[in-house]
């Protein structure tokens, strides 16, 4: 399995938890140079004061966990 089909694994896995809360995720870019992953929040979890929270203690954490080679989540507006 390649890089971004790992990531886009990872994505699915936490995307319930946020539409759960009525937002939703999206992968916007894999930096494999970077380790870092790029995401959009949706929804609810748009502009939400907690979306830091959910990026770096929720998503990165299951990415770093799941995908080692990946070091970093990213949110892009």
């Amino acid at each position: 399995m390649e890089l971004k089909e790992k990531v886009a694994a990872v994505i699915e896995q936490v995307r319930p938890a946020l539409q759960g809360d009525g937002g939703d995720i999206e992968l916007v870019e894999v930096r494999p140079e970077e380790k870092a992953v790029l995401v959009r929040l949706k929804g609810h979890c748009f502009g939400c004061p907690m979306s830091t929270y959910t990026i770096k203690g929720y998503v990165e954490q299951v990415m770093k966990q799941e995908v080692p080679e990946i070091s970093e989540v990213r949110l892009v507006k």
